[in-house]
């Protein structure tokens, strides 16, 4: 931690220790901690928002690399820089639109019916779930392997369901979106990003004016993304068509914000280098060559590869964002769901309601601090693999990464299929190196990080077990 944020070994500590002492001291003062009930339950609440904190803690240092990896690798944030604004940004999606999601881990993996008149197993199967994702998780984190956090979760879930509750006690519905995931998050991000790369090298770099190229892109690019954006995670409540405007009048807005930026930034040199200046050139026929599918280009140089750099770099670090506050908004789900789940059972409303059932606020609050803590101390890991080790990144190689996975993570969202965000960034990245050339893909890397997939939710399931064995033996009753 030190040498990643180029901060003092004592000061690593400091902050370090200081999260570990809020992990400890704050569940004693939450309201679900159940004040008023007998010390057995508040014990039990205790420990539950304990195991709940170190499931969101993984989540941030291995999941939060989805929104920031890219951002670092290419030098449009440094790594302080990205902490920081992933951990403001993953916060805030957690506390302001984390219960919409949520009540699906809560009570849309398991059937609560099965386990009727077994709450005292049904909470230990919840916390073992909890524990289970959070050792994997953090054994991933170690080795900076970016693994899917609801994979995980999910399969931990359903190893309890599938031996303490039989086969009628999963959703298989839920469980083959999950395998079918690992293929087509992947290869949905991997061709979206092809695709974008393919674009920005054929219209941006082959242009006559690569920057000037760029900075005419740019509006479009942000246009289409903040649109999908609110068309996907800020629905309205009334008609499609309303949904749509109100979806268009923010893609304007972002686009004619954007626009002002560059301009304002860049304007000068924008007007002093409309023209290509006789040293940036290079090689004429290679520039206005078209390329072949796997071929090479004739990039921009000097003046100008320094103008299309930051204006993707700008584009970079709002993709970023986006994804950031959208990823605190539904990944915090992992841990919150069964932590609120096994709070109901422990205060008696129970999970077989027909109502949808409740979010604390402080639940959500905690599961976003959760996030952030872990995301400072370890959360640099993984980021580096994103980032740095799958292939070399560029602002603009970044920008297609980044802008392909948000693109398919929030339209798939909103079309229904069973999509990963960390399988599609990971296959977006990939799929820019595709579009390089298979020899810029570290192939021991990627064989590695597919590997981790395979057995996240196998290895999931058997500590959801054996953690449930453990814990019933503990807590044979919950009074």
């Amino acid at each position: 931690m030190a040498d990643a944020f180029h901060i003092t070994p004592g000061l690593a500590v400091g902050i370090t220790a200081a999260i570990g002492l809020a992990a400890l001291v704050l569940p004693i003062y939450m309201p679900s901690s159940a004040p008023g009930m007998p010390f057995k339950i508040r014990s039990l609440s205790y420990i539950t928002l304990l195991f709940g904190f170190y499931m969101a803690w993984n989540i941030g240092a291995n999941d939060v690399a989805n929104a920031m990896g890219t951002s670092v690798g290419s030098g449009a944030l440094s790594l302080r820089q990205a902490v920081l604004t992933a951990a403001v940004l993953e916060f805030s999606g957690a506390f302001m639109v984390g219960s919409h999601v949520s009540h699906t881990m809560q009570s849309g993996i398991l059937t609560a019916g099965v386990f009727s008149g077994k709450d005292s197993l049904l909470f230990c199967g919840m916390l073992s779930s909890l524990g289970a994702a959070g050792t994997w998780l953090q054994v991933a984190s170690y080795f900076g392997w970016p693994v899917s956090t609801t994979h995980c979760i999910i399969g931990a879930l359903v190893g309890f369901g599938l031996v303490y509750g039989g086969i009628g006690a999963v959703y298989w519905k839920s469980l083959a979106r999950v395998v079918a995931s690992w293929v087509v998050s992947p290869v949905l991000g991997a061709v979206v990003s092809f695709v974008v790369y393919r674009c920005i090298r054929t219209f941006v770099y082959s242009a006559p004016n690569p920057g000037q190229a760029a900075a005419t892109a740019a509006p479009i690019a942000v246009f289409l993304g903040a649109a999908a954006l609110s068309f996907t995670v800020f629905p309205a409540k009334a008609s499609l068509g309303v949904a749509a405007a109100q979806a268009l009048g923010l893609g304007f807005l972002a686009a004619i914000l954007i626009t002002i930026v560059i301009r304002r930034q860049l304007g000068g040199l924008l007007g002093l280098y409309c023209e290509l200046p006789a040293e940036d050139q290079g090689d004429d026929k290679a520039a206005k060559q078209l390329p072949s599918l796997m071929g090479k280009v004739e990039g921009p140089k000097g003046t100008q590869l320094h103008i299309v750099y930051s204006v993707f770099g700008y584009l970079q670090v709002l993709s970023a964002c986006f994804m950031s506050f959208a990823h605190g908004a539904n990944d915090v789900a992992n841990a919150i769901g069964p932590i609120s789940g096994a709070l109901a059972i422990l205060h008696g409303t129970g999970l077989n309601t027909s109502a949808q059932p409740s979010m604390p606020i402080d639940v959500l609050a905690w599961g976003g601090f959760g996030i952030v803590a872990g995301l400072m101390v370890w959360g640099y890991r993984v980021i580096a693999t994103i980032g740095q080790k799958i292939t070399e990144l560029t602002p603009t190689r970044g920008f297609a990464a980044e802008f392909a996975a948000a693109t398919v993570v929030v339209l798939a969202s909103r079309l229904g299929l069973p999509i990963s965000a960390t399988h599609t960034l990971v296959g977006a990245v990939m799929g820019v190196g595709f579009a390089r050339g298979l020899n810029s893909l570290r192939g021991e890397v990627v064989r590695e990080i597919v590997a981790s997939w395979m057995v996240t939710i196998p290895v999931g399931a058997f500590l959801s077990v054996v953690y449930t064995f453990i814990l019933t033996w503990l807590v044979p009753s919950l009074v």
